[in-house]
């Protein structure tokens, strides 16, 4: 079995694999392009396998103690009145605000310490080229070291360039017709503890959510096809964003302002990771690396602390890892394939492009949030789905 691996990336699907590698007699080493841990990052939440996965490191009620403090979403008109509201815990399940609402430098960084002592992190590097045997894959960094290993873990996310370099054009991708920009701005007395959502005809929303930090995360959304603005450089971008949501109202204009002084902006196009395989020989993708399916299937974090228990405990459970690698992927696909099905045209519906459009989305919500209904949407947040069963990897070293 193999006993010396490489992860690459700082993700949560990276610390995760090496928090089980760890703890069970891998030697790891995890390489980061990025010249420290990265921090910050908008709300991600964990649900149902993926708390139960955090449940078995210890690490479930760490990661509540660094939750947001939301306390539920409401869609707002341009008044900032709410139109439809759901509280969280107000029905059986998590609705749009689940209980475990927590930032994703928070709950990376909460895993990565947790890891840290059981591996060898090396910052500002990363993988330029690998070389495959049987037996090893030979990697060559960026920096000129190079290293064998027997086994290279890739959790670098959607736009991984060691899955570019190792599976080249196997990735088909599924654009999702939704760009988004993320960033952080300063709080005012008017921000509550509610995900506040508000439409803006021409398929616009702007988002707001609270954080534990005394500032307010924002979201700037866009439905339909991308013209490459991803590629753009930030500048670029911004200035987009300010032409594309300068008649927009309610809080537009201070979250446009916002763009001024933010150090974690951040922009991109959705799409999903489409990949026919996840392991070529010595080399095995996790995280958004292998499947990501976008903030719109609302399971990116649960599959991403899954999938990366999966496989960790898979190399722990068989003697090659030819074996273990084929029942991560067996174990993993049917959840994934499931999360990856969500729907193009759901994007469209939540940015509608008419003010007639955005009544009829109101008016559906509203009703949603009727007491009487609120178990009938909490049930679509809360899909059970085509899980792996965890209980297969009880008794695993934990200490």
């Amino acid at each position: 079995m193999a006993r010396r691996i490489l992860i690459t990336g700082a993700s949560i699907a990276a610390n995760t694999a090496a928090w089980w590698l760890g703890r069970n007699g891998f030697t790891v080493t995890m390489v980061e392009r990025a010249p420290a841990f990265r921090e910050g990052g908008q709300n991600v939440d964990l649900r149902g396998i993926g708390r139960e996965a955090l449940r078995r490191m210890g690490l479930e009620q760490d990661a509540l103690a660094r939750g947001t403090g939301e306390e539920g979403t409401a869609w707002v008109n341009a008044q900032g009145r709410p139109v439809a509201r759901f509280a969280a815990g107000d029905s059986e399940g998590d609705g749009p605000t689940a209980e475990m609402e927590i930032l994703r430098g928070d709950l990376a960084g909460l895993i990565f310490d947790a890891a840290r002592p059981r591996m060898d992190i090396r910052f500002d590097d990363s993988v330029e080229r690998i070389a495959q045997t049987a037996d090893e894959a030979t990697v060559t960094f960026m920096s000129g070291r190079r290293e064998s290993f027997e086994l290279v873990i890739v959790a670098e996310g959607v736009g991984s360039s060691t899955r570019e370099h190792v599976f080249p054009g196997e990735n088909a991708p599924r654009p999702m017709d939704l760009t988004i920009a993320y960033f952080t701005i300063p709080r005012t007395p008017t921000d509550d503890r509610f995900w506040r959502w508000y439409n803006a005809p021409g398929g616009r929303s702007v988002q707001l959510r609270p954080d534990p930090y005394g500032t307010t995360r924002a979201m700037l959304a866009i439905h339909g096809p991308s013209a490459g603005e991803q590629d753009w450089d930030p500048d670029r971008q911004k200035a987009f964003l300010r032409a594309r949501f300068a008649d927009v109202g309610w809080e537009a204009p201070r979250v446009l302002a916002g763009l001024d002084t933010t150090d974690d902006f951040y922009f991109d196009a959705l799409r999903q990771v489409r990949m026919p395989r996840w392991s070529n020989g010595r080399v095995v993708l996790t995280g958004d690396a292998a499947w990501c399916v976008t903030p719109l299937a609302g399971v990116g974090t649960t599959l991403a602390v899954t999938g990366a228990t999966v496989l960790a405990c898979e190399l722990c459970r068989h003697g090659d890892v030819a074996g273990a690698l084929a029942s991560y992927e067996r174990a993993m696909r049917p959840m994934v394939e499931e999360a990856a099905g969500v729907p193009k045209i759901a994007p469209r519906i939540m940015h509608p492009r008419s003010g007639l459009g955005i009544r009829l989305l109101h008016g559906g919500l509203r009703l949603a949030s009727n007491p009487a209904l609120r178990g009938v949407a909490a049930k679509l947040f809360n899909r059970k789905g085509r899980e792996p069963d965890l209980s297969r990897y009880d008794g695993l070293g934990r200490g």
